[in-house]
């Protein structure tokens, strides 16, 4: 039935070096060379019978003939890789995609991670760390640890409890420069993430009117500023949870006794139609146990 298809390679030189109007950076998209691209266009033209490229000393111009085969050609392909890609999607081993904040996959779940593993070897984890507070929740997500208020619709939510603000620094820093008073942090660089908001919270809670929060720098992702702490950079503020597993390996210390909540906390979401999700709901399970049972 289908006698007159012409080679596949020749219609994927052909699809390349038409987008890019160059037989070099098809060379380098197809990782081949480009007198294998030159030589693939060749086989497809004598195919065809008509010429899909004007060829010139420094350019490449499509034909008429080029410029029409070209739009077919470039849908074929793309409706080809989509169909190739469901199918290897259907093929796919069972596995559970838990989106999750960069910080807290980094210092809390990754190395607790073995422990679900070992009570649910049946279940493949595959984690995406996002830069996002409120990640990822797509068709392709299964789970998603966010960091927020708990305000979502449409989801399934459970805190995964409710933590304090605490102020951290390296004990090599607070044996040079000690703080025993609240006054006594006026002495040292202050550590911010993405706002200068909780330093003004803590500011605010501890009446320190004078405290300046303008100073010090300011870090993207809580882990980078934990780690300018843990090398004696300053003094952070962080939610216990992220700060956890510095603080028992003995990198960071609490400076000084505090109560003041983290405005917002860690939940575990998934969405309504995956109630019954043995996977999912596995791991909700889990991750709440061991926040209960003290591992966080």
């Amino acid at each position: 039935m289908y006698k007159r298809l012409p080679p596949l390679n020749s219609l994927k030189s052909f699809e390349s070096a038409a987008r890019h109007l160059s037989f070099t950076k098809a060379a380098d998209e197809l990782f081949v060379t480009q007198a294998a691209v030159s030589h693939q266009i060749k086989l497809l033209e004598d195919f065809l019978g008509v010429e899909l490229f004007i060829r010139k000393n420094r350019s490449l111009e499509l034909t008429e003939f080029g410029k029409a085969y070209f739009v077919d050609i470039n849908k074929v392909l793309r409706k080809l890789n989509e169909a190739t890609e469901r199918l290897l999607t259907l093929k796919e081993e069972p596995h559970l995609a838990i989106s999750v904040p960069q910080t807290f996959g980094i210092q809390w779940l990754v190395p607790h991670l073995s422990d679900f593993n070992k009570q649910h070897p049946e279940i493949e984890v595959r984690l995406k760390g996002v830069d996002q507070d409120e990640g990822l929740l797509n068709k392709e997500i299964d789970i998603a640890i966010y960091y927020g208020k708990g305000d979502w619709e449409n989801l399934q939510v459970d805190r995964l409890g409710e933590e304090n603000l605490v102020i951290l620094a390296a004990p090599s820093l607070l044996e040079k420069i000690p703080v025993r008073r609240p006054d006594d942090l006026k002495k040292h660089t202050l550590i911010h993430t993405h706002t200068r908001d909780n330093w003004q919270a803590m500011a605010d809670y501890l009446k320190l009117d004078d405290l300046n929060i303008q100073q010090g720098p300011l870090f993207s992702h809580t882990f980078m500023a934990l780690q300018a702490a843990v090398h004696g950079q300053g003094i952070v503020l962080a939610n216990r949870i992220l700060a956890q597993q510095e603080i028992e390996n003995g990198h960071l210390q609490i400076v000084l006794p505090t109560e003041l909540r983290d405005p917002k906390s860690f939940y575990v979401v998934n969405h309504l139609d995956r109630l019954d999700d043995e996977q999912i709901q596995a791991f909700r399970t889990w991750i709440k146990d061991s926040i209960k049972l003290g591992k966080i």
